[in-house]
């Protein structure tokens, strides 16, 4: 539905969306649930006017079918005990449906003449005459059906029942049915899993020719089926008189041209019109005209896309294996073993004094090479696309819309960016909120928009992408734009910063993750907690992620989050400071240097700053901030990481020196300790110690300033 909103769907598309509501509406009956059913029901009967061309799929149809889609699945989650559906709003979705069915338009088949005759213009600029066999009077009783059904053995292996499809055709009228079982082999001979008996039915009934095919909709594709009307006995129909034979028959031009069989290509797609009861036959043409010729070359080239859609469609997917988490989990976990014991046998043989160039040591880097392509062919395992987090999405933005009276369309983009399963599953809840701000907060009311000579609907865009080793998330609007004014208000109103406060723009802009804050100016459903982005910035930081925003008043606002593709490994750059080794995420460091005397300069009494390429930057000595021994407090003597903080910002961090960069496997300090504030977790490195991976989002925020506040950490290792 999303693809007809945005032009991107065709014939094929409807179709596609007749037939799950079809078969949710045949699961629902199967099982009694009557509300589900009777839902699907009014449903099913718009997706048939628009795949059958009576309802054309415009922008207001569609948004009361994806709002429809809504209600369906939660009618479907209900059936399935998983809450209970809002009567209310069902019922007020299924009268905008028959709003759009319109049943009255529709016009009761009258008593036709047995023979009607129509001219109009087809395709190749004929006006074939069309002579149609109507239904016979009523007197004469209903109509009789030809039914041939063979099962193919593909039916049986999907649990369907050759003998309850017949029963349900039995339903339908008078039946006749006999089996024809002239292909059954010799007993020696038989495959049981193969289907070899069919089955003739002669119907009578007053059911059209679809509600026939409705019984085996089920079974569409695994069975071969043909389906015509026939006479009945005691009221023959009188034969139509023959036709003067044209002196140009255009049927025996395009018999002439071969197209390709698309039918037999995907019979899945196979045409459902009923048997023809229509004979055409054109007017006289003396000669070939040239718009003839060039229609049959436009039907050729039709024919020949369409094949090659259908091969596309049916062109095998990639064999799959379901295999349980938990496995996953635990071969991730040997695997980084397994990279942590090849760091301690190089860090053995190197401090054994062999040559680099030895066979041992060769032989120890083919190793190591092996050993990542391991690991990273592990993790790829784990890796998901964020498309299943983004689906969740376009409902939620309906309901928003509804909720706030604005007009919103959301925009995806890069649906197919993969992240780890567990970065995944941390993601709904922070694009949530996010969402819910840019639409509440970021876009205008329509009558603000068309003051602002904007359109009326406001775009709100989700997008991921892979950059520099993470996953960048983006919620961009093209709202208003931050009020940098009132957020200032707001946040010295509830007492947040002082009225004195000197804060730049970014600084501002960061206020709205403050806790309690919010602008809303009353308590809704939505807003006005202040909760909202405060949770999104604690979830991105759990995530070891940063958040940051570029805001410009009129145009809207960007909110990206950074994060790691996996929460399994690192690549980092181990340091050591005072007499603990830490590890910098490679991620977060911009470049490291030896800084001389005169680019540092003090400011007050503990602190200083770096001059580095025109700017100068806040400079924190590691260990003092972490309460840690005291390490190198002359900065020459030291080594200065500089390191991106959320927002962009920048630090200085001082450690005493540089030991290497090395991908290392993280490990939970939480669980396998306690949590240490300014420390995201640790890791094993090749002589068995034990490295503590720097928070650096934390320590460059100056959270334990002051010894009162300074927390309880590991003794040195």
């Amino acid at each position: 539905m999303l693809a007809l909103e945005n032009g991107e769907g065709d014939g094929e598309t409807i179709n596609a969306i007749f037939r799950a509501v079809h078969s949710v509406k045949g699961g629902a009956g199967a099982f009694g649930f009557d509300d589900l059913v009777r839902f699907s029901h009014v449903f099913e009967t718009t997706m048939d006017l628009l795949r059958s061309g009576k309802l054309e799929p415009g922008q207001d149809v569609l948004k009361v079918l994806l709002r429809a889609a809504d209600v369906l699945a939660d009618h479907v989650q209900a059936a399935k005990g998983g809450g209970a559906v809002d009567e209310a709003r069902s019922a007020a979705i299924a009268k905008e449906l028959e709003v759009l069915n319109d049943p009255g338009a529709a016009k009761p088949a009258a008593a036709a003449p047995t023979v009607a005759a129509a001219a109009e213009e087809d395709s190749f600029g004929f006006k074939p005459v069309k002579f149609e066999i109507a239904a016979l009077d009523a007197p004469a009783g209903p109509p009789v059906w030809n039914i041939y059904f063979k099962p193919h053995s593909k039916m049986y292996e999907s649990a369907n029942d050759a003998m309850l499809l017949l029963r349900e055709v039995g339903r339908l009228g008078d039946a006749k049915i006999s089996v024809n079982y002239d292909s059954l082999p010799h007993i020696e001979d038989m495959d049981p899993q193969e289907g070899y008996l069919s089955w003739t039915i002669e119907l009578q009934t007053d059911k059209a020719e679809s509600d026939i095919r409705e019984v085996f909709d089920f079974v569409e594709g695994e069975c071969d089926l043909r389906i015509a009307q026939g006479k009945a006995a005691a009221a023959p129909v009188a034969p139509v008189a023959a036709a003067p034979a044209p002196d140009f028959d255009i049927s025996a031009l395009l018999a002439s041209v071969k197209t390709p069989d698309v039918a037999a290509l995907d019979k899945s797609t196979a045409e459902e019109a009923p048997a023809p009861k229509v004979v055409d036959l054109p007017v006289a043409a003396p000669s070939i005209p040239a718009p003839v010729q060039q229609a049959v070359e436009d039907r050729v080239a039709k024919a020949d896309a369409k094949a090659a859609a259908a091969q596309a469609a049916n062109a095998a997917p990639a064999a799959t294996i379901r295999v349980e988490l938990d496995r996953v989990d635990r071969l991730i976990d040997l695997v980084g073993e397994l990279v942590i014991n090849q760091a301690m046998l190089a860090q053995r043989v190197m401090e054994a004094g062999v040559a680099r160039s030895s066979s041992v040591a060769m032989g120890l880097d083919e190793l190591e090479q092996l050993t990542r392509e391991i690991q990273d062919s592990v993790m790829a395992i784990r890796a998901q696309p964020v498309k299943s987090v983004f689906q969740r999405m376009p409902r939620l933005v309906r309901e928003i819309a509804a909720a706030t009276g604005k007009e919103v369309r959301l925009v995806t983009d890069g649906e197919n960016t993969e992240v780890d399963k567990t970065v995944i599953e941390r993601l709904t809840d922070p694009i949530t909120h996010m969402l819910r701000n840019a639409i509440d907060h970021g876009l205008e009311s329509p009558e603000e928009r068309a003051a602002a000579g904007k359109p009326l609907e406001g775009v709100v865009k989700l997008s991921a992408a892979h950059r520099s080793g993470r996953v960048i998330i983006e919620v961009s609007d093209d709202g208003k734009g931050i009020n940098r004014e009132r957020v200032r208000e707001k946040a010295i109103e509830k007492g947040l910063i002082a009225a004195d406060a000197q804060l730049s723009e970014e600084d501002i802009d960061n206020l709205i993750f403050l806790p309690g804050f919010s602008t809303a100016s009353a308590l809704s459903e939505l807003s006005g907690r202040g909760v909202g982005m405060d949770v999104v910035k604690k979830s991105i930081q759990a995530l070891g992620g940063r958040i940051s925003i570029n805001s410009a008043p009129g145009k809207g606002s960007i909110f990206t989050l950074s994060l790691p593709l996996t929460l399994a490994v690192l690549d980092g750059m181990v340091v050591k400071a005072g007499d603990q080794t830490l590890v910098v995420p490679l991620s977060n460091i911009v470049e490291t240097l030896q800084p001389k005397a005169h680019e540092v300069r003090r400011l007050g009494a503990r602190g200083s700053v770096l001059f580095v390429r025109g700017t100068y930057v806040p400079m924190i000595n590691v260990t003092e901030q972490l309460g840690w021994t005291a390490g190198a407090s002359d900065p020459t003597k030291g080594v200065v990481i500089l390191v991106e903080g959320e927002g962009g910002s920048r630090s200085a961090l001082l450690v005493d020196e540089i030991q290497g960069q090395r991908q290392v496997v993280i490990k939970s300090l939480e669980q396998n300790y306690q949590r240490v504030e300014g420390i995201a977790a640790a890791t094993i490195l090749g002589d068995g110690r034990v490295a503590l991976i720097l928070d650096t989002d934390a320590v460059i925020a100056g959270l334990y300033e002051g010894a009162e506040e300074a927390p309880q950490f590991l003794e040195a290792s």
